[in-house]
């Protein structure tokens, strides 16, 4: 009898395969990897037990995918509009309906996963998903579009120490480092797209700011996150974790420098997202002392 076997993942092979790539660059694929690996690093870094440490992972990786495909179902028309070709759902490489399945597939699990955390954990993460989901919805096109970043930022650091067995909670100034984090993220994010969002009717906080001075308040607002990070905890702060401050504050002017030589580039946000990393490394190189209360 002949072995159908390998004809048959031949011809099923390729098209689960591009469906794959299809759904990973739909989900925002960097800033997921960055976000659910940093707070990864900062479970370590706060002493999480090495059997809660994944479900960490698990939960934040769950949340952002989550987040990534609603804001690429929910965008679909639009991008569209304006031939974003770089978006998977306007190159063809999967349906608006897919991406509508797999948001809330990801919002399942990751409010399963949470739960799993405890309650106050499941409360922090629940809100950084319903920020994510709301900036999508609409309040990207408001003024109030900054909101959405700084409580679901802050809120994540929050959600790792809370994940913790036992009573400690989040210091304040940690949760502050990540909210500013989230707004500088934010205008950095936006440099990009501002004539692709105009056209649109997309008019939030940073659009009405323009692009000069988006890109001047996204460096301010990163190099308050990185001050933060560095004096926020107690004590002097060491060597390493300074020096690490230092080039977090130098990419964060880059940053603001990209988004005014290289009109489109999303090279920003990746600087940006480069300096929440600079960030969790400066925590961790500090010990994390004063992370939990």
């Amino acid at each position: 009898m002949p072995d159908t076997s390998t004809d048959a993942a031949r011809v099923a092979g390729p098209p689960v395969r591009r469906a794959v790539v299809a759904l990973a660059r739909a989900s925002h694929l960097g800033p997921t990897v960055v976000v659910t690996t940093l707070c990864t690093a900062l479970a370590v870094a706060v002493g999480t037990p090495a059997g809660t440490v994944p479900l960490v992972l698990g939960v934040v990786l769950a949340g952002q995918l989550s987040i990534g495909w609603s804001n690429d179902w929910l965008d679909a028309a639009r991008d569209h509009a304006v031939g974003r070709a770089d978006k998977p759902v306007v190159a063809g490489a999967v349906t608006p309906e897919t991406l509508r399945r797999a948001a809330f597939i990801a919002l399942v699990v990751s409010v399963l996963l949470a739960l799993a955390c405890g309650p106050p954990a499941a409360a922090a993460h629940g809100a950084v998903v319903a920020m994510g989901w709301a900036y999508n919805l609409g309040l990207k096109s408001t003024a109030w579009s900054w909101l959405p970043y700084a409580v679901a930022f802050g809120a994540l650091p929050a959600f790792v120490v809370l994940a913790r067995p036992g009573d400690g909670l989040p210091a304040g100034w940690l949760v502050a480092v990540g909210a500013v984090l989230g707004i500088g993220a934010h205008l950095a994010n936006v440099l990009p797209d501002l004539e692709d969002d105009a056209a649109t009717g997309v008019r939030g906080l940073p659009h009405r700011l323009g692009l000069r001075v988006t890109a001047v308040l996204a460096p301010a607002v990163l190099a308050c996150a990185v001050v933060v990070a560095v004096l926020g905890p107690p004590g002097a702060p060491p060597g390493t974790a300074t020096a690490v401050g230092v080039l977090a504050v130098v990419v964060a002017v880059t940053a603001g420098a990209a988004g005014v030589l290289r009109s489109g580039s999303r090279l920003p946000f990746t600087l940006a997202m480069a300096v929440a990393a600079l960030c969790v490394v400066a925590l961790v190189a500090g010990g994390a002392r004063g992370a939990v209360v």
